[in-house]
């Protein structure tokens, strides 16, 4: 081979990206001599244009390929059929899922189509340095060291893709649609988008052609300021009941200390589904053990709305919460005590601090310090506490003349009122979504609050 043969032209620099932005690892193919790499490319392209061009069901190059069909689906949600039996007619819900699943792959397609280009540049600028071409040993080599971490990423991109982002982004879609019972299930019904129409119902404070206020916008309200409340009071005094135990048993002087603190444990241990039909059961307001003991010791003449009355029953939720809770919150205290050093409370022994000023400098600040994060996701997860209230309350009792309409109860958080708005009749998917939606956007600042505030955000390589 001659000296000139081994030259390599600058002009690929500029060549290689525009043959690949004419077709994807034209580039690579004809200027690099990176043959798999461009047929890789070129391949994803192919299959990319012969889909959207050729009409499988048909057999025919009409321009009505899977990829277009789809998308079409998506923006129409189906025709009207009514000639066609109920099981050949257009399903809106499974063409929505469809066409987001290849809008997904479309994104993706275009930013390998994106990186194809980017690629050649890269590839072209690398080989005009070295005056050379890549041999197969250093492409063998260049794919162990700087490949690899996109061939072990790419499953995962894929797997999130369709196991994540398209749950997601279906759940919020559904909020600008009518999907609901009885006039819009498919596929005896077609669902069709609404726009804002959802949220206009939900978070509108007078009803549409009344002068009366909306049962949808009072419903909400009274079970969003209930469900912050109840995020709240079960978050500290779940926590300030387990400190307390903490203190009081790591104290030397309480006698079979490790005894206690095992029987306190015992609620977390035992299922919280079942911790709370008992305490249902218990609670009963007409044969409750707990009111007919308390009647037949002369305490009360009549027995307690635990769980009948609005109020009452908001106040037995957090109470019986406690009961479950606590034991968390005291493993959780009593492991960051012990890691507090004793010189601190020698010293302020020796200042001559009481008891009380001990854990008001010391204890307090630095278990408080610890265990915020776990705080903030504790109250984010009573948020969306499902458990406690469907398995106690049911979200009952139910508000008169609300209930009915909205479905919503006393003691229902916003996430036990999507439960029922979606398997409760009438079906109501369309505001279920709009209240997720809500829900999400509370919930993700906590979690990345407490996410980025962990060892392996602040020092990881991004």
């Amino acid at each position: 081979m001659s000296k000139q043969d081994t030259v390599v032209n600058d002009k690929i620099i500029t060549r290689a990206p525009i043959a690949s932005a004419c077709f994807a690892g034209l580039g690579q193919i004809l200027f690099l001599k990176q043959y798999l790499r461009g047929a890789l490319y070129a391949l994803a392209e192919f299959l990319m244009i012969f889909f959207v061009v050729f009409d499988v069901k048909n057999l025919a190059f009409n321009f009505k390929g899977p990829i277009v069909n789809s998308l079409v689906g998506l923006i129409t949600l189906g025709d009207a059929k009514p000639h066609l039996p109920i099981k050949e007619r257009d399903h809106s819900i499974f063409m929505m899922i469809t066409g987001l699943i290849v809008l997904i792959i479309v994104l993706l397609y275009i930013c390998v189509y994106v990186f194809n280009i980017y690629d050649a540049k890269k590839s072209a600028k690398q080989i005009v340095e070295k005056n050379k071409y890549p041999t197969f040993a250093e492409t063998k080599k260049m794919i162990h060291e700087r490949a690899f971490p996109y061939i072990g990423l790419t499953p995962v991109v894929i797997l999130m893709a369709f196991f994540t982002i398209v749950p997601l982004l279906f759940s919020a879609l559904v909020a600008f649609t009518n999907y609901s019972s009885p006039d819009h299930i498919p596929p005896n019904n077609l669902v069709d988008w609404v726009g804002l129409e959802n949220f206009r119902t939900m978070f509108s404070s007078r009803a549409a052609g009344s002068t009366g206020m909306n049962p949808w916008f009072v419903s909400f309200v009274r079970a969003a300021i209930w469900t912050v409340v109840w995020a709240f009071l079960s978050t500290i005094t779940c926590y300030m009941i387990g400190m307390l135990f903490a203190v009081i048993l790591v104290d030397k002087r309480i006698k079979f200390s490790k005894v206690f603190r095992t029987i306190f444990i015992l609620p977390y241990a035992i299922p919280t589904m079942l911790s709370l039909f008992i305490w249902n059961n218990l609670l009963n307001g007409t044969f409750g053990p707990i009111n007919r003991t308390l009647i037949a010791l002369g305490l009360i003449e009549h027995g307690i709305p635990w769980l009948s009355d609005p109020n009452m029953a908001k106040v037995t939720l957090i109470l019986v919460n406690i009961w479950i809770g606590f034991p968390y919150s005291m493993i959780l205290i009593t492991s960051n005590m012990t890691a507090i050093p004793g010189q601190l409370y020698e010293a302020a022994t020796i200042d001559g601090a009481n008891k009380f000023q001990q854990y008001k400098s010391i204890t307090f600040p630095l278990v408080l310090y610890q265990t915020m994060p776990i705080l903030i996701m504790q109250f984010a997860s009573n948020i969306n506490n499902f458990g406690a209230v469907f398995f106690l309350t049911g979200g009952g009792p139910p508000y008169q003349g609300l209930t009915v309409t909205t479905n919503a109860g006393a003691t229902d958080l916003l996430i036990s009122w999507i439960y029922k708005l979606t398997m409760n009749t009438p079906n109501m998917y369309n505001l279920a979504s709009v209240l997720s939606i809500l829900v999400f956007i509370v919930l993700v600042p906590f979690a990345l609050y407490n996410f980025t505030r962990t060892k392996s955000f602040k020092e990881g390589e991004f």
